[in-house]
């Protein structure tokens, strides 16, 4: 369907008030919950600026009193709508990777897309909960633990803190936090994935007029359409058309996030002048390090296989290849699917620069097979296809 472009926001003064940009997606998940239009909604629940907690709720009330966007907390919920309830109607907020995993999945058969109704917003890029306390005690001067909240606006960082019984606000520029090596996380820097057009709504303030609490809505799918209008029917949110004006300057905004994202690619490759032989090194060097924990497969977003997958079944710790097979076959099987969100790096218990490592590989094949993963459900992966027809000639 052709895109729609609103102006929306919530009327409960409540949700309005709480909820950023006027309160749009909780208002319209609530409705939804209200009304029966869906079963379930995934909302995370916030224990600190650093930690968040994915939960399905059929509660309004829950999801309420659920947090927005956390920078804080890079997750990603494909695996999570895979492992909850194949058989409910489920709605939740997405970011582009989310998404993406979660289309990824749907194609091999592992979730009904039809069932589930993704809301997008807009994403600038995720921050290691880690690092984003080691920035604020040494960028910001602060105690990690006395950050309350964060936000992204202007290309600024601003972390609220808590000080002598009053809240207070530090910023900083997130360009000069990057250039000492700190800021969001490498997999965020180099993705040029910023509004979410693969989902059925695409959500957030670009294009926004300055100092309005309203989210800018633009309606991809029936499903997004049906979505937004049980909200409105409901008196749950109300919307207006978005200016000519607003979607150019929505354009603009993701024009630039994108060149610098271009520029934040080629800039983390730091493989690309090296020679053969020393980027074999690099590998080897860094993959004999791994300790077959099997952390990156369990949190990756769009690998499907189980206890019968081939990187487990042809692994044998009393190997002595210089890197595994079970890495080997992880780079083969990925390279298709890889959407960089950068979770085997977050989770890696030896720091293994998988998001480097996968991206070589991956970007490389996707380009020649004219391949972009999780963005289009219709499109079959290639290699899957590949594995299908081998079985057709076969028979």
């Amino acid at each position: 369907m052709k895109s729609k472009y609103y102006l929306a926001w919530a009327t409960d003064d409540e949700i309005r008030k709480r909820g950023a940009n006027g309160g749009f997606v909780t208002a319209t998940l609530v409705s939804a919950l209200e009304t029966g239009f869906i079963d379930l909604a995934v909302v995370i629940e916030k224990k600190s600026v650093y930690e968040g907690i994915p939960i399905l709720t059929s509660d309004p009330e829950v999801v309420k009193d659920s947090s927005g966007s956390l920078h804080g907390v890079p997750l990603n919920l494909a695996k999570y709508v895979l492992e909850s309830a194949p058989d409910k109607r489920i709605g939740l907020p997405v970011k582009p990777c989310d998404a993406r995993g979660i289309i990824e999945l749907a194609k091999r058969q592992q979730i009904n897309l039809n069932n589930v109704y993704l809301i997008g917003l807009n994403c600038g890029g995720t921050l290691h909960p880690l690092q984003m306390r080691a920035m604020a005690a040494e960028c910001f001067g602060l105690d990690p633990d006395s950050v309350l909240r964060e936000e992204i606006t202007d290309g600024k960082l601003f972390l609220v803190h808590e000080a002598e019984g009053t809240e207070k606000e530090a910023g900083m520029k997130i360009d000069e936090l990057e250039r000492q090596g700190r800021g969001r996380r490498d997999a965020c820097k180099a993705c040029d994935t910023k509004i979410p057009v693969m989902a059925d709504l695409a959500c957030g303030n670009w294009g926004v007029p300055q100092g309005e609490q309203k989210t800018f809505v633009e309606v991809l799918t029936e499903k997004g359409a049906a979505i937004l209008d049980n909200a409105l029917s409901n008196g749950a949110i109300e919307i207006e058309n978005a200016s000519e004006q607003g979607i150019e300057l929505r354009k603009k905004i993701e024009a630039s996030m994108q060149k610098l994202a271009a520029r934040w690619n080629a800039e983390l490759d730091v493989l690309k002048d090296l020679s053969p032989s020393e980027r074999f090194a690099f590998y080897k060097a860094e993959l004999q390090r791994c300790i077959h924990c099997g952390a990156c497969k369990a949190v990756c977003p769009v690998c499907a296989c189980e206890a019968d997958a081939k990187c487990l079944e042809q692994h044998d710790e009393t190997d002595s290849y210089a890197i595994s097979m079970y890495n080997l076959l992880r780079l083969l099987h990925l390279m298709d699917s890889c959407i960089h969100c950068g979770r085997c790096e977050d989770v890696c218990p030896v720091d293994i620069p998988l998001t480097l490592i996968q991206r070589r590989f991956s970007e490389r094949m996707q380009r020649h097979l004219d391949y972009t993963p999780g963005m289009e459900v219709t499109q079959t992966p290639p290699l899957n296809e590949t594995k299908l027809r081998w079985r057709a000639e076969g028979e």
